[in-house]
């Protein structure tokens, strides 16, 4: 490994230490679960930074907390003696080569897509070879995680069943299926039956879901970016407002709406 890197697990190890610090000494995979997934959240908010303005030092600073995850669980796995780090990333350099034989090996892969139908069938034949016996799946679905945030899970789950077959033939047949939704998301509002207008907003946005697969669109990604337009450009109509000396519950949704047409205005920067 490298010498930043050596030195980060001895930081790490030397936390874990008798004598060391007695909240790292006490955590376990289980208590950490929730900081690496706070982490690879804000990584994810920082790549939408740097992809929006060119600014990677957040960037790199997220990687490095992410980064620090890894060490934690690697630390507390070698001194339960589970595997060590070296162990984890020998495991994913090995399963990289593996899994790239148009790039290691004799196949040969010309389209993006060709790398990730071949992906899955490695994989397949990974468990296989690995003589571990499986737990019989009732469903192709099972393998994906209940835990994942909503729209990323509609992607996996319509992604695996799209691979068997079961999928809309094109674009315009999901638009078909939006305005259905649509409308009966309308007509529920219309009965005033609240339990069954929060199943149909379920269903418009697991449509919306599909036409961003189909469009080759991840849908977390897209409405993060627009979450942070909401944010700048509302945030515009408050720095105008309190120039004009207003506070927000002082303006009138014109007023408001003025700002937020100008902040559209100027969408280079907001």
């Amino acid at each position: 490994m490298s010498k930043s890197f050596d030195e980060l697990v001895a930081v790490m190890e030397r936390l874990r230490a008798p004598g060391g610090c007695p909240w790292d000494g006490e955590q376990t995979y289980g208590s950490l679960a929730r900081y690496l997934l706070e982490e690879a959240y804000e990584t994810f908010d920082a790549i939408q930074e740097a992809e929006e303005t060119g600014e990677i030092e957040n960037l790199r600073e997220e990687l490095g907390d992410l980064l620090l995850q890894v060490i934690f669980h690697s630390t507390i796995g070698k001194e339960r003696g589970d595997f060590d780090v070296d162990e984890v990333v020998a495991g994913v350099t090995r399963k990289l080569i593996l899994r790239h034989p148009h790039v290691f090996g004799d196949a040969k892969l010309a389209r993006a897509q060709d790398v990730l139908d071949n992906w899955d069938k490695l994989k397949a034949d990974e468990r296989a070879a690995s003589g571990k016996a499986e737990k019989a799946a009732d469903s192709i679905l099972e393998d994906v995680p209940v835990h994942f945030p909503a729209l990323i899970e509609a992607l996996k789950l319509t992604s695996k069943a799209a691979k068997k077959g079961f999928d809309w033939e094109n674009v315009e047949d999901i638009f078909e299926k939006l305005n259905e939704e649509v409308a009966e998301l309308r007509a529920a509002i219309d009965k005033k039956d609240r339990e069954n207008v929060s199943e149909e907003i379920g269903d418009l946005l697991f449509v919306v879901a599909n036409l961003a697969r189909r469009l080759d669109v991840e849908p977390e990604t897209a409405l993060k970016q627009t979450n942070r337009k909401f944010r700048r450009r509302f945030g515009f109509v408050e720095q105008e407002l309190a120039k004009a000396g207003k506070a927000l519950d002082d303006a009138s949704l014109d007023e408001m709406d003025a700002l937020w047409n100008l902040a559209k205005e100027q969408g280079t920067t907001l």
